[in-house]
């Protein structure tokens, strides 16, 4: 028995991202959702426990993105994908699952998936994983055409950053990075350390400290806004 919340979606005008969970285990199918839940901006749809149940679930409701386990009792994660596909779903897929051999991830590309996720893992890989994932959607609104530096946004979305992997000191992730720079790239204006944090959902602390670093290489200008009174505040824009 499919295991599905399918409840009106999130409240606001800003629709949330609608989840599938899919694992076999129905404790990690849970806890995976739970997981989902903590991310501002998502909601679970439901949850499914084996290939069947997914397919059912996603003939009959919309969903935006599922979480794919691989190793399912009647057919592999990556065979449904297929049968997915064959119906005309395009549900984007992350993978979330135990396999980690070359052949099966080289597969799961060569299906569509958008990430691929090896357990275990914790909440923040996972949350890392969607809040690319939240990026790339934000890359891709509006349609149209798209010139190259917009063509390049969206390909580095979900993992890329405004440095190269060689530009980021140790410690510094290229995702995070990232999901800073879309922040200051889809401003209208100069943005606070604050600000940024609460767009990007991260800390503001963490915040700062991405600002400074693509600061430093160039990418960001720091300006300062004066008040009336107390220290000027810092005002960050992507060059």
């Amino acid at each position: 028995m499919t295991d599905v919340n399918s409840a009106g979606g999130a409240s606001g005008a800003i629709s949330a991202i609608e989840v599938l969970v899919v694992d076999d285990d129905v404790r990690v199918a849970r806890v995976n959702a739970a997981y989902v839940e903590k991310v501002p901006g998502f909601r679970v749809a439901g949850q499914a426990h084996t290939a069947a149940e997914a397919l059912a679930f996603l003939d009959r409701a919309k969903v935006d993105l599922v979480l794919l386990d691989h190793y399912l009792p009647d057919e592999t994660g990556l065979a449904l994908v297929r049968r997915l596909r064959e119906r005309g779903h395009h549900t984007d897929i992350i993978m979330v699952t135990a396999a980690r051999d070359i052949a099966t991830v080289q597969e799961a590309m060569r299906h569509g998936a958008l990430q691929y996720l090896v357990k275990p893992f914790t909440f923040a890989g996972l949350r890392a994983k969607l809040q690319g994932y939240a990026a790339l959607r934000r890359a891709l609104e509006g349609g149209g055409e798209a010139g190259q530096d917009q063509v390049d946004r969206i390909f580095s979305a979900l993992g890329g950053a405004s440095a190269g992997p060689a530009e980021l000191p140790k410690g510094h992730s290229a995702l995070t990075a990232g999901l800073v720079r879309e922040v200051l790239r889809g401003a209208e204006g100069p943005l606070s350390a604050q600000e940024v944090a609460e767009r990007s959902s991260l800390s503001r602390q963490t915040a700062q400290r991405y600002l400074k670093l693509l600061e430093r290489t160039g990418r960001v200008r720091l300006s300062l806004k004066y008040g009336e009174t107390g220290r000027p505040e810092h005002r960050y824009v992507w060059v």
